[in-house]
């Protein structure tokens, strides 16, 4: 079973259609949305895991390229700076995978990574600004 978590860029005249759905009437694909936004100038964007052989993979990808979605893969990764995290929580409110959620008693912060869909909310939420933006391609930290 192939695997790959796709980040999803939707133009106004297509964020109205169910291109999604077809990745597993015609392609056989599974998918899971792991977060999702329309602006109000009715473009959007979906993080989603896809799962399935890698023919239909790339079948389903090609597909959603035809529609005119932009697909991108998270070429990027989260990262926390724990001098700056005081672990007051507002990240787990907005983390849509529960890759940042609380252990209790201790009530501190807890990441992770293996759960994380790069959706950066986490970074716009941290009011230490803890949070950041790893490049896998240049190795270099990013705010």
């Amino acid at each position: 079973m192939y695997s790959k978590i796709l980040i999803l860029y939707f133009p106004p005249v297509v964020a109205q259609n169910a291109v999604v759905c077809y990745l597993t009437k015609k392609f056989d694909l599974i998918f899971n949305i792991l977060g999702a936004r329309v602006s109000n100038k009715k473009d959007g964007y979906m993080v989603l895991e896809l799962r399935g052989t890698k023919s239909n993979y790339q079948k389903g990808v090609s597909f959603l390229k035809d529609q005119g979605v932009r697909v991108s893969t998270a070429e990027q990764e989260i990262w926390r700076d724990m001098e700056k995290c005081t672990h007051c929580g507002a990240c787990t409110a907005v983390c849509p995978t529960g890759a940042l959620s609380i252990k209790r008693p201790e009530m501190e912060v807890i990441f992770d990574q293996e759960k994380c869909s790069v959706c950066e909310l986490c970074i716009f939420t941290c009011p230490t600004r803890a949070m950041g933006l790893y490049s896998k391609n240049t190795d270099e930290m990013m705010v």
